[in-house]
């Protein structure tokens, strides 16, 4: 790796989950660098659980890996995309994306509302 990644001061880097496929965004959890090398090592997504305190397999429990196919990062370093093949839902609630509360949808003509100034 080239990329010399820039972790926030716990040590961790927010990491984007996406369908290597559909382009749907699963989830968003958190790496350290010890998750980061096993994800590398092993081709299944690990993250580090901030309310846990240790390392976790994503699908450990549940059986609900994620295998990686690619992982880039953004232009500053300090955040990763991983593009995943999910085998089995993503969320722990049992839905396919952790993304699936709706917060808020525009109006059909709000593409021709003025730009910000």
């Amino acid at each position: 790796m080239d990329v010399a990644l820039q972790y926030n001061q716990e040590g961790l880097l927010p990491a984007v989950v996406q369908d290597f496929y559909s382009g749907e965004v699963l989830m968003l959890a958190w790496m350290n660098a010890e998750a980061l090398t096993r994800t590398l090592e092993g081709g299944f997504a690990c993250f580090y659980s901030r309310s846990r305190q240790k390392l976790w397999l994503k699908g450990e429990t549940s059986g609900n890996f994620l295998k990686v196919k690619e992982i880039c990062t953004d232009c500053d370093a300090d955040s990763l995309l991983l593009r995943v093949v999910p085998y089995g839902p993503a969320c722990h609630t049992g839905a396919r994306t952790c993304f699936y509360q709706n917060l808020y949808t525009a109006g059909e003509d709000s593409h021709d509302a003025a730009i910000p100034v």
